[in-house]
């Protein structure tokens, strides 16, 4: 393949310039359709099929239900490519002008073969490039009935042209036109998929550009380092190049490496903030386990009886706490068993409190020594039997409705002055005594887990972030090992360091991972 561009003629290239970029993410190189000309072997072959791949996804218009499935009051319909004007006149009664773009206009919306009246509602005409994906785009705001909304749909399907959207192809149209970035993409399908308060601020964050920017500011400096690199390889025996340019690459990258690890360094509370604290409910058998998840979820999710070894299996529950997401856990009762079913159990137990972020270990406050310091080394006995390794941990005494009110007041306020234990919250699943305090606890502790989605610098979200930030920091290491002994091998770390980050934000190599990334999108956006 040819090192650069013999056309410059960008206007002569494919009438939707999207097919362009999906090139340009593949052969940065690339400047129009006509460089293929010039091209030879292998890398003109695949060019042909990813061009003609694009080119046969963009020729159509696509169109979804944008809003909601169900009844509802009102019910969006988008459109998006070359047929939307077409089919905004054809189901409107538009005979030659447009309505203004992006100013709601009430019509009546008629089939276009049939010419019956389907509905009555709001019309918006977005032409491009002023519209989400950068394409001619429609809105049809009609009544959210399914009968309306199955009759609309099938109404733009019979236009010429027009097919119905797969999941997620409006924002991949709206990425492959430069609309948004690859970190954009992602927080807008978290802020689809966002649950509790705190999720919707962390996917708002990242959706409006700041992971990117962040990310993007790194990728410039990398450039800037590797174009020095390379003049000072090429040129450096001609005495072109001014002195002291390897020591300010090398100051460069230092300092980029040390931002990469302080990110690294974050404990994944951005990706614990997107996916949920798992938070496990771990302790002795009949300690009120299962009672303390029902208190906390306000539904019977878990079976409880007297019995002990009620719990056999894992009980899981989504909680929102304080704006935060928890999927609470509720395991099986830990003890030696015969019984082959409760063996399973206790060992799924064991594997779930490898994997979690907060362990609420609960006792049966009844079997605690009335002396608070036997009663602490009681409790730290259990808790190291009971977790497998230091982890951040809240301990639950249960069934204070047992003890005398005198006693339970005089265990909790000498239980709080005794040092290397965990937050000791003292409740009752019966009358929920101590209930609010112990909320109260568990949102700090989780809060703590999260971090503030909307203080200090934007967090990792994504496991596929951290992997290729990873592969970054590697590759930094690789230019800083070689540096002294083979300035080109040196060179190729800065290289791949920036490819690394350009994974990251889809300007290179975006299209083998744009599948995982959308097929996550509802049919719609």
């Amino acid at each position: 393949m040819e090192s650069c561009c013999p056309c410059a003629q960008e206007k002569v290239c494919y009438q939707n310039p999207t097919s362009l970029s999906v090139l340009r993410s593949h052969f940065p190189k690339i400047s129009c359709c006509l460089c293929l000309m010039s091209w030879r072997g292998d890398s003109i072959n695949q060019c042909k099929i990813l061009l003609l791949k694009s080119c046969h996804q963009l020729q159509y218009t696509i169109f979804a239900l944008s809003s909601g499935h169900g009844r509802c009051g009102v019910a969006v319909i988008r459109t998006s490519g070359p047929a939307s004007a077409t089919a905004l006149r054809g189901m409107t009664r538009l005979a030659r002008s447009l309505p203004p773009p992006r100013t709601a206009l009430l019509r009546s919306i008629t089939d276009p073969q049939s010419k019956e009246v389907l509905d009555r509602g709001l019309v918006l005409w977005f032409p491009a490039p002023h519209s989400f994906t950068g394409e001619d785009s429609v809105e049809f705001h009609i009544h959210g009935g399914p009968a309306v909304i199955s009759a609309v749909l099938q109404a733009l399907g019979s236009v010429p042209g027009m097919r119905p959207a797969e999941a997620g192809e409006f924002t991949r149209r709206a990425f492959q036109a430069g609309k948004m970035g690859l970190t954009e993409v992602e927080g807008l399908g978290d802020l689809i998929h966002a649950e509790t308060e705190a999720q919707r601020r962390q996917a708002l964050r990242q959706m409006s550009g700041e992971l990117g920017c962040l990310y993007q500011n790194w990728s410039h400096k990398l450039k800037q380092c590797l174009a020095h690199v390379e003049a000072f390889i090429d040129f450096s025996e001609n005495e072109l190049i001014e002195d002291g340019v390897l020591n300010q690459v090398d100051r460069s990258l230092s300092e980029l490496l040390a931002d990469l690890e302080r990110h690294l360094k974050d404990e994944r509370r951005g990706e614990r903030l997107r996916s949920g604290v798992q938070v496990v409910i771990a302790g002795a058998t009949n300690a009120g386990k299962s009672s303390l998840l029902n208190t906390l979820c306000q539904r019977p999710a878990a079976i409880v009886s007297p019995i002990a070894g009620t719990t056999r299996d894992i009980v899981e529950t989504a909680l929102d706490i304080g704006g935060f997401p928890v999927l609470l856990i509720d395991t099986a009762g830990l003890r030696e068993s015969r019984d082959l079913v409760e063996r399973e159990g206790v060992r799924r137990a064991r594997e779930r409190l490898e994997q979690a972020d907060l362990t609420m270990v609960v006792v049966d406050c009844a079997h605690l020594l009335s002396d608070a310091q036997q009663a602490a080394d009681v409790l730290q006995r259990h808790l190291r039997s009971v977790l497998p390794t230091q982890k951040q941990t809240l301990v639950v005494l249960n069934k204070t409705d047992l003890l005398p009110k005198e006693q339970r007041q005089k265990l909790d306020r000498e239980l709080k002055q005794v040092s290397g234990l965990p937050p000791v919250c003292l409740i009752s699943c019966h009358t929920n005594e101590g209930l609010q305090d112990f909320l109260a606890v568990l949102h700090r502790s989780v809060k703590n887990l999260c971090g503030d989605p909307l203080s200090c610098a934007p967090t990792l979200t994504q496991a596929r972030h951290r992997a290729h930030l990873q592969q970054c920091f590697v590759a930094l290491a690789q230019y800083q090992r070689y540096r002294d002994m083979d300035l080109a091998l040196a060179a190729e770390g800065v290289r791949l360091a920036l490819t690394s980050l350009g994974r990251i934000t889809g300007r290179v190599g975006a299209e083998e991972i744009l599948d995982i990334i959308f097929k996550d999108f509802c049919i719609g956006k």
